[in-house]
Formats: C-alpha cells, sequence, structure tokens
C-alpha cells in the first residue's frame, strides 16, 4: 500500500442542477489521454458513492500531489448563472462525510484539502476548512 498523505476534495465543475456520475468523468479523462478516471471516489449528487481508481493505485486528480493522495470528486459546482458555488446536497454531505470518516479510520494523519490549496483553482467551489469544522472532522 502506498503512503497516503492527503485527502484532496475536488468538483466536477458541472451545473448543480444536471445529473452526471462516474461514466462522465470517466469518459472526459480518457479523451484527456488519460487511462481512465483520475479521481478514487465520485460522489454524485443523488449521494450515490462511485469507486474510482483503486486506492493503492496513484490517481490523476492534482499535479505534485497524485502519488500520496486520494481524490474525492463531487459532482456538480456550477450554480445556475454558471458561476463556481457547489451546493451540496444533504445526501452529498452525508456519503462525504462518511467516505472521509471511513479513509481516517484507515490513515490517520490525513490532511484534508480542497483542490484550490495545492493548485491555482477555485475547486471544489466551497470553502472545505468551513465544512470540516461545522462536521467537527
Amino acid at each position: 500500500m502506498r503512503e497516503i498523505k492527503y485527502i484532496i476534495l475536488h468538483c466536477a465543475d458541472t451545473p448543480n442542477d444536471k445529473y452526471f456520475d462516474i461514466e462522465d468523468i470517466d469518459r472526459w479523462h480518457k479523451e484527456k489521454g488519460w487511462s481512465g478516471c483520475g479521481y478514487h471516489f465520485v460522489i454524485t449528487r443523488d449521494g450515490k458513492l462511485q469507486k474510482g481508481r483503486d486506492i493503492e493505485r496513484v490517481g490523476a486528480h492534482v499535479y505534485g500531489y497524485n502519488s500520496k493522495s486520494v481524490g474525492i470528486c463531487l459532482i456538480g459546482g456550477k450554480d445556475k448563472d454558471n458561476k463556481p458555488n457547489l451546493d451540496m446536497t444533504l445526501v452529498q454531505d452525508g456519503a462525504l462525510f462518511n467516505l472521509i470518516t471511513k479513509l481516517k479510520e484507515k490513515f490517520p494523519e490525513v490532511n484534508i484539502r480542497g483542490h484550490y490549496k495545492v493548485s491555482e483553482k477555485t475547486c471544489p467551489n466551497f470553502n472545505v476548512e468551513k465544512w470540516l469544522e461545522e462536521s467537527k472532522l
């Protein structure tokens, strides 16, 4: 098993009111020439947890951190005006909380960061630090 130091949270940068899932992300990443979905997990707007790359495989989701991180992507990220804003659904929030709780059991020293903390992005288009504090994670 590789060493996991980070959980990096992402959003798909898709409209919050449209359905997308891991099959869409897999196709988009293959169109970029990648081997498939670069995330380890995807959480749909209706709260489904979908498995991407095996956690033992290096992801393709954040330059410079892939080898030591787990990538989680939340579907959504754009409001009705196409501006960055992940209006997380209640079931998405619960699925993310449960997933992070399980990952922290396996990797107790892991640091959880928004993509924006390690790259010049707004992704995941919500304040991760505030969410972690409010979730008591």
